[in-house]
C-alpha cells in the first residue's frame, strides 16, 4: 500500500516513515501543507494537523476535494473533542491522538482501508424499476428521461437507492449527505420534497412517520 506521511518533525517522521516499510508500505513523505496537496496519489495519507505552512483541517480538506476515496487518517496532538470533530467533517476518516503505539495506528489502518475498500466496491450503477444512478458520472435517469440533480439531491437519493425497499433512519441520511446528524430536520425534508418534485412521481420516496425515508423498491 502507498502510504503519504505528512509529518513536520523530522525525527517522528522518519522513525514512523521505518516502521510503516517495516510492514510492507510504501511511503513518500511530506513535511509541509504544499508538498502534501502537491503530492503523487496514494492510497492513504497520515496526515499532522499541525503543519507549519496552513492548518491540517484546511489540507485534509483540499486532499479530501481532489480525491474522494482516498483513506485519510488525522494524527495529532489535539486531544478536544471539537478537534476530533472538525477532522472528521474536513473528510478524515479516523482520528489518532499522539503520542501512540504502532500496534494502535497499523489497526487503525487496517480497519480505514476496510471500509474504504468495501466503499470502492459499492455498484457504480444503481437500478431501482425505472430509475438509474450513475454514481460515477452523477447522472440520473427516470426511463429516457434525465433528471438534473443537485449535489445533496444526488447524494440524497444515493443513500436511499444503496437500500431501496428499506427504510433509512433520518439520522443516517443526515450523517451520509452531510457529514453530521447535527442537521436540522427542515433541511433534510426540503430536499426530499425537491428530489420527489423532480423524479415526476412523490410517491417513490415514501415517509416513515417517526424514522426516516424509504425509496419505493418496486
Amino acid at each position: 500500500m502507498r502510504v503519504l506521511l505528512v509529518e513536520d518533525d523530522l525525527r517522528v517522521s522518519a522513525g514512523l516513515a521505518s516502521a510503516l516499510r517495516r510492514r510492507g508500505h510504501d511511503v513518500v513523505q511530506a513535511v509541509t501543507a504544499a508538498e502534501a496537496v502537491e503530492a503523487d496519489p496514494v492510497d492513504l495519507v497520515l496526515l499532522d494537523m499541525n503543519l507549519p505552512d496552513r492548518d491540517g483541517l484546511e489540507v485534509c480538506r483540499r486532499i479530501r476535494q481532489h480525491d474522494e476515496r482516498v483513506a485519510i487518517i488525522a494524527v495529532t496532538a489535539r486531544v478536544e473533542e471539537h478537534d476530533r470533530v472538525a477532522g472528521l467533517r474536513a473528510g478524515a476518516d479516523d482520528y489518532v491522538i499522539k503520542p501512540f503505539s504502532m500496534v494502535e495506528l497499523q489497526a487503525r489502518i487496517e480497519a480505514v482501508m476496510r471500509r474504504t475498500t468495501r466503499t470502492a466496491r459499492q455498484a457504480t450503477t444503481l437500478q431501482v424499476g425505472t430509475l438509474r444512478i450513475d454514481v460515477d458520472a452523477r447522472r440520473v435517469l427516470v426511463g429516457d428521461r434525465e433528471v438534473g440533480l443537485s449535489r445533496k439531491e444526488f447524494d440524497l437519493l444515493v443513500a436511499l437507492a444503496r437500500q431501496a425497499g428499506t427504510v433509512v433512519p433520518r439520522d443516517r441520511l443526515q450523517l451520509e449527505v452531510w457529514n453530521t446528524t447535527w442537521a436540522t430536520q427542515h433541511n433534510l425534508d426540503v430536499h426530499v420534497a425537491a428530489l420527489r418534485g423532480k423524479l415526476d412521481d412523490r410517491r417513490l420516496v415514501e415517509t416513515v412517520r417517526g424514522v426516516g425515508y424509504r425509496l419505493r423498491a418496486a
